[in-house]
């Protein structure tokens, strides 16, 4: 019997998915990270990017984060995230729409503009398209 654990994803919204799963790949600060049943307590915030969830060999769910944090415990991982989109659900062409507003908005060189934010909406779109193109690769 392969051992599972029990997996939240929670948004500022509402909950994404609560569930088992075999092992979670998320998107840590210092890299990518890898959670496994009976994987040693942890906390650390979560960089914008996909969530893995594999439930099963042949199942697994991916979603969109756009940041948050992660907390391991013995029989529990709570992933609370800022915004957190199922990835079958990201509306791409709303995606390329924001990454070309953020490249606009980034290549304005009169100063009106909040660098910091158009550069954090440029990731954000990024990451979005980015794992809409996993999860296309990955026959989802």
């Amino acid at each position: 019997m392969t051992m599972t654990v029990h997996v939240d994803i929670v948004s500022a919204e509402k909950e994404i998915f609560s569930g088992l799963a075999e092992m979670i790949f998320a998107p840590g600060e210092l890299g990518e990270l890898g959670i496994s049943p009976r994987h040693a307590p942890l906390i650390t915030k979560l960089n914008p990017g996909e969530v893995r969830v594999k439930v099963s060999e042949n199942e697994s769910y991916a979603f969109y984060i756009s940041g948050g944090i992660l907390e391991v415990q013995p029989h529990l991982v709570t992933i609370l995230a800022d915004t957190a989109i199922r990835a079958k659900d990201i509306d791409e062409a709303l995606a390329l729409d924001s990454k070309a507003k953020a490249e606009d908005a980034l290549a304005d060189k009169s100063g009106k503009i909040d660098y910091a934010t158009a550069q954090a909406e440029l990731a954000q779109a990024v990451m979005q398209l980015r794992t809409l193109d996993r999860l296309r690769k990955r026959g989802g």
